[in-house]
């Protein structure tokens, strides 16, 4: 199993990285465009998929759009998702924050110095290196506001990541084969059978809390819990415009639920 997380600021070959290193493992290389496939199959709706617009200037830009709250809850219902099979490459998106404590998964923070992201970006946009150095200062200003606000961490701290490599010194094909290396291992490869049950309930609820919104079923008074791997357990009050059973078997048709338990009621309708 090589689950791994990449993160950098722009003009650190985190793009050439990610393609090298899911090569060499043969594993799922999960970039924009695949995270976007893999919200459409969560049942995530057309408004959501947005943040993934390929026409759009970037991710970011389109990032900082949007609530962060909204921004959080897809992509942790993403990462999760991806997660749980325990294999792929995941690149950005806030997936080192999210698997933190998921014990399966190696967390790789990507750094060089400013001159050579400057160089960088300028020969890969083919733009002015003054211009190359006010986007990598907006975008790590940027980035680093949202991760601060969005998950509470320091997208610079350390102890996020297994591992810290240095592209300038290292190059991009060196910094490949290093992590291919370390993913290959017997202790990155172990990974109990209780974190990835863990793991697999968590997609689950959130596969189930997508089918639910894309149905237009409000979720504010209805709690919804995954105890064991294939039960969902509805608590709360359902939207009076809808049915407990027209819930549950909205629930039913989501892929991996086995039983749906409900302690729901409906909200009485409203007297006219």
């Amino acid at each position: 199993m090589a689950l791994i997380t990449l993160t950098a600021g722009i003009g650190c070959g985190i793009t050439d990285v990610a393609e090298q290193v899911a090569r060499q493992l043969k594993v799922e290389l999960f970039d924009d465009q695949r995270l976007q496939q893999v919200a459409a199959d969560m049942g995530f709706s057309s408004q959501d998929l947005k943040a993934f617009d390929v026409k759009a200037p970037g991710l970011l830009d389109r990032m900082f759009r949007r609530s962060p709250e909204t921004y959080h809850e897809l992509m942790e219902g993403l990462i999760y998702e991806v997660a749980r099979s325990g294999d792929g490459v995941i690149v950005g998106h806030g997936a080192a924050s999210f698997l933190r404590d998921f014990g399966c998964a190696m967390h790789v923070l990507l750094r060089a110095s400013e001159p050579f992201r400057i160089q960088r970006v300028a020969s890969k946009r083919q733009i002015d290196s003054q211009v190359a150095q006010k986007l990598i200062a907006k975008r790590d200003t940027e980035l680093k506001g949202f991760m601060h606000f969005t998950f509470k961490i320091d997208r610079d701290d350390l102890s996020l990541y297994d591992l810290v490599i240095n592209v300038e010194k290292m190059g991009t094909e060196a910094a490949a084969a290093m992590i291919v290396h370390l993913a290959q291992t017997d202790v990155i490869n172990e990974c109990s059978l209780t974190a990835m049950e863990a793991m697999e309930r968590l997609s689950l609820l959130k596969r189930v809390e997508a089918a639910i919104s894309k149905a237009n079923m409000h979720l504010q008074e209805l709690d919804i819990a995954v105890p064991d791997p294939g039960v969902v357990k509805l608590s709360g009050m359902i939207d009076p415009m809808h049915t407990v059973a027209g819930v549950s078997e909205v629930i039913k048709q989501v892929s991996g639920v086995k039983q749906v338990i409900s302690e729901a009621q409906r909200h009485p309708l409203p007297e006219l």
